[in-house]
């Protein structure tokens, strides 16, 4: 049986990174897939990029990640673009926008937030409809399984039995109409939807960093045996809000804050 480790959202996290890496490796895993925004929010961006690089056999983009590393971005308009410089930059923003495989079976694809945009989101658990990303909502998750353009893909492709995405920063599989849906949740800023936030006593539960395993026969279209494993992992949170704190990184404060209580 093959294992596939996947996950999202590490955003300059590098503490919550190389927890999650050497949980990974002490399973026996060596493919390790990123489902995109590997910058903004955290102190290390640069690190971050580095190690998944140096891990990770497939970087997908994100929409963090278009924002902050696209061409021609002035010196100084973002901070996490300063910090990673050009080359790290050009790299990510060249990351393709999806990927795709067969495990036992399944086609599995995986984006980071859709397959109509980087921002467009199904949210089986919080409406949205009060934030800001209300006109991006995708309320049929059928909508996931689709051959879009922006993914490249046409109605002559196959659609796929599996999706798997991040964004959302909180993890979830579940099924629907014969298919299954998975989110791998962040890596570097977990988030915990609907809960009490720094009233929350038990948010040490929430703040854990998550990632999927998947577990089947890597590349065969035959129908065999294939697991979803969510993992959280506590990582060592002081370490990573001293780095913040020994930054120069703007609304620094409000990164902590969501650290300390898994709450955006």
């Amino acid at each position: 049986m093959d294992k596939i480790a996947i996950l999202s959202d590490v955003h300059g996290n590098i503490t919550a990174l190389e927890t999650v890496i050497s949980d990974i490796e002490k399973r026996g895993i060596n493919k390790i897939y990123c489902l995109g925004d590997s910058v903004i929010k955290c102190a290390n961006p640069d690190k971050v990029i580095d190690l998944l690089r140096e891990k990770c056999e497939v970087i997908l983009l994100g929409n963090c990640d278009e924002i902050i590393c696209k061409p021609g971005i002035e010196l100084g308009r973002f901070w996490s673009r300063d910090k990673i410089g050009e080359e790290r930059a050009n790299f990510i923003y060249n990351c393709p926008i999806s990927h795709e495989f067969y495990l036992s079976g399944h086609l599995i694809r995986l984006f980071h937030a859709s397959p109509i945009s980087l921002e467009h989101i199904f949210n089986p658990m919080f409406p949205n409809s009060d934030s800001i990303y209300f006109n991006k909502l995708i309320t049929n998750p059928e909508d996931l399984f689709k051959n879009t353009e922006f993914i490249g893909k046409t109605k002559k492709d196959p659609t796929p039995d599996v999706i798997g995405y991040g964004h959302l920063h909180t993890p979830n599989v579940f099924r629907f109409k014969n298919k299954t849906i998975f989110n791998v949740g962040s890596v570097g800023v977990p988030v915990e939807m609907m809960n009490d936030g720094d009233k929350n006593t038990e948010s040490k539960f929430s703040t854990m960093s998550s990632y999927m395993i998947l577990e089947g026969e890597l590349n065969s279209k035959q129908l065999s045996s294939i697991s979803f494993t969510l993992v959280r992992i506590p990582y060592d949170i002081k370490k990573e809000i001293k780095y913040l704190e020994q930054s120069d990184m703007p609304n620094k404060d409000i990164i902590i804050k969501s650290l300390q209580t898994a709450n955006h």
